[in-house]
């Protein structure tokens, strides 16, 4: 396969031979449809004045004359009345004169070869060095009729200007397409760092820095390549980490029910302690279930192709609703639960903003301890829904804030590590808000309660 470099060089040229080819069609049509007929004219009225010289001057000698205007650059062809000619001046490339037309010259009148030569393709008239493209004009000489045949003659007309204009054409030629090679390469040489850092991310290798700076669409590109490349980085990162995580949550009860379940086995065991392993078993079972499902959950998230099911519903009713599902927990606990639920009629997907409100009513009943205060709030306010749940459990560290939607992070606290989850609740809350087009904000102070604030603009 041809490098991007070679076929830069390859259309250059081309370009440059077609605009050449094409430049040269036109000029030489327009030669021919404008410029061949003032030529024919212009040629005519010099050999006209010639002819008009000979015929006034007396005792001119013809010859030294004729030869006089050959050198100044014109090619003379004569004709006398006995059909002899004489040629002033460097041959004709072709001698292609009709006696026809030598006969009509002899006769008294004008010749126009110049305008009535056939036009051609590739070989303008003004080049073309044929004695059929010539003007004739009669004039006498002593008492005897001439016929005189002109053209300019092109090597003669041909100065040190004209090598110079030709030589100046020449260097500008050759140091434009060195110019555009030396700029292809430039704008090629980011393409092949940008091949390579793609080649290197495809054996997924995201580290380094591409050393391109520039401030054009070549740059923008590699920006967003670079950052492309450290997103892939963080997210091969998560990648690793959440297959880790999961291994190690799902290893942990498997384990535990594995080693229960050999106890069990044993006959001499006593039936308190048969029941007592049996239950580890259903709670690590159970806790196995719940991580299936939050795993399948963040999945479908993932991997939503098909819209949202929008359909409109009361926000208020489906609140209340998994409140009073989570009353047993409440009483067990002796907690206390406040409400200040709006009636709001909100437009979105009913089954994944109910995942929203457990998880975040689950976290509070978990991390809030017994005879503790959680107050739910729900307000309709500038084209928003706004849901607020605050507790007064054990908080957050500030620094640990940044982090607890992050799939499987939990607080690095005595505490908190105590209690039951698979941490994967608050990831999916965050998912699902973001479909809504939602946001969510969290404040805590440690040991003083968390409040959680959903904002979702009303469809």
């Amino acid at each position: 396969m041809r490098s991007l470099y070679g076929k830069f060089i390859g259309f250059t040229i081309a370009i440059m031979l077609i605009s050449a080819l094409v430049a040269f069609l036109v000029v030489n049509t327009y030669y021919h449809q404008q410029l061949k007929g003032q030529n024919d004219e212009k040629n005519m009225l010099i050999a006209e004045s010639i002819a008009s010289f000979i015929e006034s001057t007396e005792d001119l000698d013809l010859e030294k004359y004729l030869e006089t205007q050959s050198s100044v650059g014109y090619k003379l062809y004569v004709v006398d009345e006995q059909r002899k000619s004489t040629m002033y001046g460097k041959s004709f490339r072709i001698e292609n004169l009709k006696q026809d037309s030598i006969n009509q010259v002899l006769e008294g009148d004008t010749y126009h070869g110049m305008k009535e030569l056939p036009g051609e393709t590739f070989v303008t008239g003004f080049f073309s060095d044929e004695l059929a493209n010539t003007v004739g004009v009669p004039f006498e000489y002593k008492g005897e009729s001439y016929a005189l045949f002109l053209r300019p003659d092109i090597k003669l007309l041909f100065t040190e200007v004209h090598y110079i204009l030709g030589g100046m054409v020449l260097v500008m030629g050759i140091f434009s397409l060195l110019s555009m090679l030396i700029l292809a390469k430039k704008l090629i040489d980011p393409i092949t760092k940008l091949t390579e850092a793609a080649k290197e991310v495809g054996n997924e290798q995201f580290f380094g820095t591409l050393d391109i700076n520039r401030k054009d669409e070549i740059g923008q590109l590699a920006k967003s390549f670079q950052t492309m490349v450290h997103k892939l980085d963080e997210n091969d990162r998560i990648r690793k980490e959440f297959i880790s995580d999961v291994s190690h949550d799902f290893q942990s009860p498997l384990l535990n029910i594995k080693g229960y379940a050999e106890l069990l086995m044993d006959n001499d065991l006593a039936e308190q302690e048969r029941n007592s392993y049996a239950k580890v078993i259903q709670t690590e079972t159970e806790r196995l279930s719940s991580l299936t499902k939050q795993l399948l959950l963040l999945t479908s998230l993932d991997q939503l192709t098909a819209p949202l099911e929008i359909k409109l519903f009361p926000l208020d009713v489906q609140l209340k609703e998994i409140i009073r599902r989570n009353r047993w927990l409440l009483e067990e606990k002796g907690m206390s639960l406040s409400m200040d639920i709006d009636e709001v009629e909100f437009r979105g997907d009913p089954a994944f903003l109910e995942k929203v409100w457990e998880n975040i009513l689950s976290n509070a009943l978990k991390y809030t301890e017994n005879d503790g205060l959680i107050d739910i709030e729900l307000v309709k306010e500038k084209g928003q829904a706004v849901v607020s749940f605050r507790d007064n459990g054990i908080g957050i560290e500030d620094n640990e804030l940044t982090r607890i939607f992050d799939r499987f992070y939990r607080a690095d606290d005595s505490r908190t590590q105590e209690i039951g989850g698979t941490g994967l609740g608050l990831s999916i809350v965050q998912q699902v808000v973001r479909l809504h087009g939602g946001t969510i904000e969290v404040t805590s102070n440690k040991g003083a309660g968390t409040t959680f604030v959903v904002k979702l603009p009303t469809m």
